[in-house]
């Protein structure tokens, strides 16, 4: 099975197009950080604050970078599957009746810990829970899972709210350069570990990296589900 985090999770159109963008970084409002001329008069005495350090990044190699992503349920087809579980996330192990769904797209759930269904609810799952339905994808920690920003790993590997970039990409598992496109994205993106691996399928020097919901049938045959060996992350 794919490795996937215990609670994972805007669709965009067409097989294999490019998931939501990542976030770019805002620069501060001017008026936040202007000094008011009023509170200067204060004081005038009062010495000037010594410049602050910053601190450089840590850089670490050899890292495996795999991205996870929502499943959505217009793009799976199968037998129709029937799903029991929680109806919320306030139980565990539920046999409650959650719907009946595509074989493929129960799959996809089960491996990527999160799915839209065609109602525009979630239908989650982890391996202490279960599957479970919700309003949004959610992360170990309870929150909501961020595109571009949530990632996961074993606790012991990067501890919780860790932020990370990707300094370099390294290469795809057969050796060949990664996608120039997933790559800059990939790059451009300011990470913050808020999930935990499925126990045993984590690792030392392994991440998964969630990029959103799938844009397309056969999305996991597109260049934006990859996995990258030898990658390089620069730790906050």
């Amino acid at each position: 099975m794919r490795a996937c985090p215990l609670l994972l999770a805007a669709v965009l159109a067409g097989c294999g197009t490019a998931p939501p963008p990542a976030p770019s970084a805002t620069a501060a409002s001017p008026s936040a950080v202007a000094t008011s001329p009023s509170a200067a008069a204060f004081s005038p005495s009062a010495p000037a604050s010594p410049p602050r350090s910053v601190r450089p990044k840590r850089t670490t190699s050899g890292w495996e970078i795999t991205v996870y992503y929502t499943a959505v349920e217009k793009y799976h087809d199968g037998e129709p599957t029937q799903v029991t579980g929680c109806p919320r996330l306030e139980c565990s192990n539920g046999d409650d009746d959650l719907g009946t769904y595509p074989a493929g797209f129960v799959e996809a759930v089960e491996e990527e810990g999160t799915g839209r269904t065609s109602s525009g609810k979630y239908l989650n799952w982890s391996h202490d829970v279960g599957f479970w339905l919700d309003s949004a994808p959610r992360s170990s920690d309870g929150n909501v899972l961020t595109p571009w920003v949530s990632a996961a790993a074993d606790p012991d590997v990067l501890p919780h709210g860790t932020r990370f970039t990707v300094a370099a990409c390294g290469t795809q598992e057969d050796g060949s350069r990664a996608p120039s496109a997933v790559c800059t994205a990939l790059r451009k993106a300011a990470w913050r570990i808020t999930d935990e691996f499925t126990p045993g399928l984590g690792g030392p020097k392994h991440l998964d990296a969630y990029i959103g919901p799938e844009t397309g049938p056969g999305f996991t045959d597109s260049e934006w589900y990859l996995t990258l060996v030898g990658a390089r992350l620069a730790l906050d």
